[in-house]
């Protein structure tokens, strides 16, 4: 299968929403909350509006249609004196009939590679530990850094762009944009996903 990848345009919105919808429409998530829909296209269509970086925004394609996406964000370590800028990963999103076939995998690896030629410090996201590691991300924990409430776990990861970024943020606190937050958009979701077929 041969797979390419290029930077999100405005043409492709809609049909990335769809993908990333589709994405995250398995039973077991879509009831997590009681909401009935997946959280993650409401997400992408917020982020292009608020704290996404258009440049890492990128879509994965298949004899010219649109299988993937991945997108980045704005997000921040706050510590006692200092704010560090990160990156912050997600939604990446494959349609069900194309995944486990190297399409998250290579838009991974474009995202990671573009964040470090625009000179990016590190990233910092919520993931897989079981996937992830592989790209080179490893637990939080060992640069000190905690989730914004001062927990840190194995699905708290991060990645340094630039060699010894993230000695500055040790002992810090991780924030990232309050669209991940589901209590506090749960209705604007639910809003958001009536415009779609179900």
């Amino acid at each position: 299968m041969d797979i390419s990848i290029r930077t999100e345009l405005g043409k492709d919105y809609r049909r990335v929403e769809e993908i990333t919808r589709a994405a995250f429409s398995y039973p077991e998530r879509i009831e997590r909350g009681g909401i009935g829909c997946p959280y993650e296209h409401w997400m992408v269509h917020e982020l292009r509006k608020r704290d996404g970086i258009p440049e890492l925004s990128f879509v994965a394609e298949v004899d010219h249609n649109i299988i993937g996406h991945i997108i980045c964000s704005k997000a921040e370590v706050r510590t006692s004196d200092r704010i560090i800028p990160v990156l912050n990963v997600g939604p990446l999103s494959v349609l069900p009939e194309y995944q486990r076939k190297g399409v998250g995998k290579a838009l991974i690896r474009s995202m990671t590679g573009k964040a470090a030629e625009l000179g990016f410090g590190a990233i910092l996201f919520f993931g897989r530990p079981e996937y992830y590691p592989q790209f080179g991300f490893k637990e939080a924990s060992e640069w000190q850094i905690t989730d914004s409430d001062g927990y840190n776990y194995p699905a708290f990861m991060g990645m340094e762009l630039i060699a010894g970024y993230l000695s500055y943020a040790r002992g810090g606190k991780y924030y990232e944009s309050d669209i991940y937050d589901d209590n506090l958009n749960r209705n604007r979701v639910k809003d958001f996903d009536k415009s779609f077929e179900s």
